[in-house]
């Protein structure tokens, strides 16, 4: 199994419980130590989940807790003994993606318009592969930067990563 067939696999099999919770799985990436198979799942919980901490009302806040991890990384480790998929010893753990945060698809460039990220491309753009600025505008196949009062365009499939 590729390594994309097995974040695929697992992001499948986690997403109904991540839709049911009202929380978002920002990522998802593994990495092998020794004969230890580590499985990292960046967990959040969209604005507007929630209740405020002083009222019973509820209120835009966003941020999934601590406790919310717990919960999300013991019940996805029931899910991944029930469906027996990963045949070696492993450590699964959830957290929050905190300030530095990935951004990877057009949903997370649009909830970050007007702030600063950081992108590293794969290839190119204008001779750099490093670009710094505002994002001002994110379609289906390219973000729009602000960088030095210039409008750059960095098609998505070109950024390695942005924070």
């Amino acid at each position: 199994m590729t390594q994309e067939t097995f974040i695929q696999e697992l992001t499948e099999l986690f997403s109904p419980y991540f839709i049911a919770q009202g929380l978002e799985l920002v990522d998802l990436v593994y990495r092998h130590e020794g004969q230890r198979l580590i499985i990292t799942v960046l967990a959040d919980k969209p604005q507007g989940y929630g209740l405020a901490s002083n009222s019973q009302s509820h209120k835009p806040q966003g941020g999934i807790t601590l406790q919310e991890c717990a919960l999300a990384c013991r019940q996805l480790k029931d899910i991944l003994e029930e469906k027996n998929i990963i045949n070696c010893d492993y450590f699964l753990e959830v957290s929050s993606p905190g300030l530095d945060r990935p951004l990877k698809s057009k949903n997370d460039f649009l909830r970050c318009l007007n702030q600063e990220a950081v992108f590293f491309l794969n290839d190119l753009v204008k001779g750099k592969c490093q670009w710094q600025g505002l994002i001002h505008q994110a379609g289906d196949a390219a973000v729009v930067v602000c960088v030095a009062g210039e409008f750059l365009e960095i098609p998505l499939i070109k950024i390695n990563k942005a924070q």
